[in-house]
């Protein structure tokens, strides 16, 4: 090397030395926060994040953990998914990041990156997206003892079982489980941070305007799985969520309220107008239209159909038969002619049985008149005495009347009541001359009337066929109402009531379990007393 060049290199040294600061002078102008820090995270860097921060192997990390919920985002029923918004609360100790205050200023604790040390593998076992991961990065807050506080926000999708039964009346039960997901519990314990803590944290909880807290606990478990003999402790925390029915009061409830009156309003349209028919389906079409919407608020594989849908279904159904049953009263009334008459056994059943059950007989079942009937005296008698000709048969005598006229040729105005013998050939002679003419014309308006009597029967016989069958249409009409009407209470009632019956029940079983419990305590209680009564007896 030149002379040259060591000088030029001799002159770079000294002016850095000139410009650039050593540690020493650093350590002037950083605070004993920084420094802290720094030694910290170089002597993890030295040791490594990976594994637990133990001195010993055996040894086991207890960890706190702790959940504080902060808003319900949303309820995807169709998914089965729950989406919250929590903030984790893990707390645990480290052997790696412990300092003497009183070196530091009296620093107690220091915010590291969590990127930088060892954390807990907890997770949520129920994890149901598709995101690696849940949870925003936060800083670690370290103690002098060793004690870390870390809190990071996360928004989890857990997975929950919906049950829609009683919708828009429903109450789901959800759980969050979170656990180590590779130590066992000799390795990695975990434990709520206190013992009044085992629920989540409501203080900062922002209300949902569609759901209701209305249960929050929270349980430890040891589980043991197949993989492995070890114990695996974890915290399910529960949750229980009511709907708030304001909204489908007015999408769903009433909508079906109104169409279930005017569902009852189609049984009083008489079955054989066609208005019936035209309100009927567009009854139909309403229901579909509104089970339509429920099925966007439910899933699509669900265990149980709620009993509202069903509602919906069983009226749709309802209407149906209605319809159909309107249809063939409407293709009688305006075709009876070619229907034959209904069976015996139905006749039977419906209009004497069904119909006198219903108090229905008398009104819509006409009574049935006997034609009066001449007595059997040998006279031909008219609709009224003396305005139509009689002959009376009687000791081979013949006497016309005609509105107190005798027979002709009798010139007498007096009204004599004596009788005139003939001899029998003289009188059927003048019979057959003067009144021959007119038997036959009577005999002929007789035969007339015959066929349009014959007639007429015919007539009244189809018309007869046709009210029955409209006589059993209404009374099959008026037991469909009956039976819906039925229904409909019985389905109101187990819509509206059913799911205050069960709560009221849970709430009594939990009051019967609770005071079982309280019970054996005294009894456990009064049995030590004993023992030990017994004990200081002996003694």
């Amino acid at each position: 090397m030149q002379p040259l060049q060591r000088l030029v290199i001799f002159l770079l040294v000294l002016w850095c030395k000139a410009t650039c600061g050593t540690d020493e002078d650093y350590e002037h102008i950083s605070s004993k926060e920084k420094q802290l820090i720094k030694k910290l995270l170089d002597r993890y860097e030295l040791h490594g994040k990976e594994g637990r921060p133990v001195v010993n192997t055996s040894d086991s990390i207890t960890v706190k953990f702790g959940l504080s919920l902060i808003q319900i985002l949303d309820v995807d029923e169709k998914n089965q998914v729950l989406k919250t918004n929590v903030w984790y609360n893990y707390n645990w100790k480290d052997v790696l990041l412990t300092w003497k205050p009183s070196e530091y200023d009296n620093i107690t604790d220091i915010r590291i990156p969590s990127t930088k040390i060892w954390l807990p593998d907890i997770l949520l076992y129920n994890f149901a997206d598709d995101r690696l991961k849940e949870q925003r990065d936060a800083l670690v807050v370290v103690s002098s003892d060793g004690s870390l506080l870390w809190m990071p926000q996360a928004i989890l999708r857990s997975s929950c079982s919906f049950n829609t039964l009683y919708f828009p009346f429903d109450e789901q039960l959800c759980i969050l489980k979170f656990g180590s997901w590779t130590y066992n519990g000799f390795r990695l314990n975990i434990h709520f941070p206190a013992p009044d803590a085992d629920k989540m944290d409501l203080l900062e909880y922002i209300k949902n305007h569609e759901w209701d807290i209305t249960e929050n606990t929270a349980i430890r478990n040891e589980m043991f799985y197949t993989c492995c003999p070890e114990p695996y402790p974890d915290l399910t925390f529960s949750i229980r969520i009511k709907r708030r029915v304001a909204f489908y009061t007015f999408i769903l409830i009433m909508p079906c309220a109104l169409l279930s009156l005017l569902t009852l309003v189609i049984f009083w349209v008489p079955p054989e107008s066609p208005a019936k028919l035209i309100l009927g389906m567009n009854i139909f079409l309403a229901f579909f239209v509104l089970l339509l919407l429920l099925a966007e608020s439910t899933p699509k594989a669900a265990a149980t159909i709620p009993l509202i849908g069903a509602y919906f279904c069983l009226s749709m159904v309802m209407i149906t038969m209605s319809t159909v049953l309107s249809c063939v009263v409407a293709n009688m009334f305006f075709r009876g002619v070619r229907i034959n008459r209904a069976p015996r056994f139905l006749r039977s059943f419906v209009i004497d049985v069904l119909a006198r059950a219903l108090c229905l007989r008398d009104k819509i079942v006409e009574p049935e008149y006997s034609p009066l009937t001449p007595k059997k005296t040998g006279r031909v008698v008219g609709e009224a005495r003396g305005q139509y000709p009689y002959r009376d048969i009687r000791f081979g005598q013949v006497r016309l009347l005609d509105n107190g006229m005798d027979k002709p040729g009798n010139n007498d105005s007096s009204n004599d009541n004596s009788f005139s013998f003939t001899t029998p050939g003289e009188d059927q002679f003048n019979f057959n001359r003067y009144y021959g003419p007119v038997l036959e014309e009577v005999r002929s308006i007789r035969e007339m009337l015959e066929k349009v009597r014959e007639k007429k029967a015919k007539i009244e016989e189809k018309e007869k066929y046709v009210r029955e069958w409209r006589v059993i249409a209404c009374v099959t009409d008026r037991i469909i109402f009956i039976f819906y009407l039925l229904v409909n209470i019985i389905g109101l009632m187990a819509i509206f009531l059913k799911p205050y019956l069960d709560a009221e029940a849970k709430k009594a079983a939990a009051l019967a379990a609770e005071a079982s419990q309280a019970a054996a305590t005294t009894i456990e209680a009064a049995g030590t007393a004993v023992e030990s009564a017994i004990d200081a007896a002996t003694v």
